[in-house]
């Protein structure tokens, strides 16, 4: 859980220091406001494996992202956002859409959109914006491009359950621990896309085939995000995505590789990396192995020269001597 505010920079620099956050924890937008001068707002940040819980608050201002911005950086992300206080415009698409508390609005980070969000009697304006991959949901972005920037009610059916999860997470954000939010990652996904496929009228849209692959995709971002964790095994994987351990093995079948080599490989690029950082110079060459899940030198050692052709040390000397 990252927290932050603009009391923590002074008053002339708040309104850049926020342009910075929105930028590095979403996405490239311009901002602006009539009140740069001495701007508030704090964000509160829920990691939860591949998806992001953000929930800001802050005084009135307009976004707007271009098709520039977009080229220059993409995190190729579907945004749900519930509005908590103040009112809010979207447009995206040809749709637009006035948003009040209580409403949910779905955007595109990968298609131009322009916003504004205002406060309303001295309130300041919040909200918590759900950002999940678009590989991961099991639905064309044909058909829900067709349901951005429309106001839709968290009052009923699976957006209340979306709504009131997404808010739970927050009431109870400080007793979480980085095993739960995966799962809890995995459980607003699918809440989020249970919410996608009633709006859209869609149901199992996508073959098994495709969603077998969205499947993988999130549990390879997990072992991505997780590498240097000591327990990482099949078992916990499949815990954490509830599934069976079976049901995980035949997953990576399909993919050409068994969940083990996939770990295996991936532990054995981070170590490539770091050997090959000058920055990480001082750590021998065990310390970065066991750092990586290779306790062993020797087992380490055959793992990399049969991965990359040389042993790691060879390796290491050949990159850091030029």
């Amino acid at each position: 859980m990252i927290e932050l505010r603009s009391t923590e920079v002074p008053p002339v620099d708040r309104f850049g220091w926020w342009c910075a956050v929105t930028e590095r924890e979403m996405a490239p937008t311009l901002l602006s406001s009539d009140r740069t001068d001495d701007f508030y707002a704090s964000v509160t940040i829920l990691r939860l494996g591949h998806a992001i819980v953000t929930a800001p608050e802050f005084e009135d201002m307009c976004s707007t992202r271009t098709s520039k911005l977009i080229r220059r950086s993409d995190p190729e992300q579907w945004w749900l956002t519930l509005v908590c206080a103040g009112s809010m415009w979207l447009e995206q698409d040809g749709n637009r859409a006035r948003l009040a508390p209580g409403d949910l609005v779905l955007e595109s980070t990968s298609r131009p959109f322009r916003c504004g969000i205002v406060s309303n009697d001295g309130e300041l304006a919040r909200s918590i914006t759900l950002q999940i991959p678009r590989q991961a949901v099991p639905l064309p972005d044909r058909l829900l491009r067709g349901h951005v920037a429309r106001a839709m009610s968290s009052a009923h059916g699976a957006g209340a359950l979306l709504a009131r999860f997404m808010e739970s997470l927050l009431q109870t954000r400080t007793t979480l621990g980085q095993a739960e939010n995966a799962r809890l990652g995995t459980v607003v996904s699918e809440l989020a896309t249970l919410f996608l496929t009633e709006i859209t009228g869609a149901t199992d849209i996508r073959p098994t085939r495709t969603r077998q692959q969205a499947q993988a995709r999130q549990i390879k971002h997990f072992v991505r995000e997780n590498l240097a964790r000591p327990d990482l095994s099949p078992s916990v994987i499949a815990s954490v995505h509830h599934i069976s351990v079976r049901s995980l093995h035949l997953l990576f079948q399909n993919e050409g590789q068994s969940i083990g080599q996939y770990i295996r490989y991936q532990r054995l690029e981070r170590c490539r990396v770091d050997l090959a950082d000058p920055l990480l110079s001082g750590r021998t060459v065990a310390q970065i192995a066991a750092r990586w899940g290779f306790p062993d030198a020797a087992s380490f050692n055959r793992a990399f020269k049969t991965a990359f052709g040389m042993p790691p040390g060879e390796y290491r000397g050949s990159l850091l001597s030029r």
